[in-house]
């Protein structure tokens, strides 16, 4: 009950969506309060882990980003050939001389299921994809994301169209981003 506002409500009538204050809500959030809120949380999280939990879960993070590394430095160009801490970062300069950009790459990521990295982030690196494992991931998970970026990368020698065209299973087909930096729609707003 002590949430910020509003919480959204659907009403079961029309189904039309509410907003509503609770009675005991701290109210409205202002931007006077920056991110307090993912502040809280990762304060709880790191009191809950402990000194030794957090050290691990540290670790964990670390190997995973590496672990990445090592199964895809041999398809993706690594800028950084060290080891790297808990984000590995990837050139797709190989992959642009086929004729497949970055974009198209992450985009190939929503049809085989997952979540795009960072890509274009850091500006200094050509074509690149910053990776960020979490540190709860499992092997399986890990291991299922790399055989998906090495299938993208056989896809962008073997089938470019493919990857270019991606995605292809969402719900939405590729967004003109063009369009959507030049007009943004930050709302939903009901038909007139």
């Amino acid at each position: 009950p002590y949430l910020p506002t509003p919480h959204v409500r659907r009403d079961e009538g029309n189904g039309r969506f509410l907003l509503t204050t609770p009675e005991h809500s701290i109210g409205r959030l202002g931007l006077f309060h920056g991110n307090f809120g993912i502040l809280v949380r990762a304060y709880a999280y790191i009191l809950s882990l402990g000194e030794d939990g957090l050290r691990a879960m540290s670790e964990a993070a670390v190997l995973n980003a590496n672990y990445i590394q090592a199964l895809l430095r041999d398809a993706y160009r690594l800028p950084y050939d060290r080891r790297c801490m808990h984000e590995v970062v990837f050139s797709g300069s190989r992959q642009k001389a086929k004729g497949v950009k970055t974009l198209d790459i992450a985009k190939r990521l929503i049809d085989y299921g997952f979540h795009p990295p960072t890509i274009y982030f850091p500006l200094i690196v050509d074509e690149a994809m910053m990776i960020e494992p979490t540190e709860t991931e499992s092997i399986e998970a890990l291991d299922a994301f790399c055989d998906a970026m090495l299938a993208i990368d056989r896809e962008c020698t073997e089938r470019p169209e493919i990857v270019k065209a991606a995605p292809t299973t969402a719900p939405l087909r590729r967004l003109d981003e063009a369009s959507a930096a030049r007009k943004p729609v930050l709302r939903w707003q009901p038909p007139a």
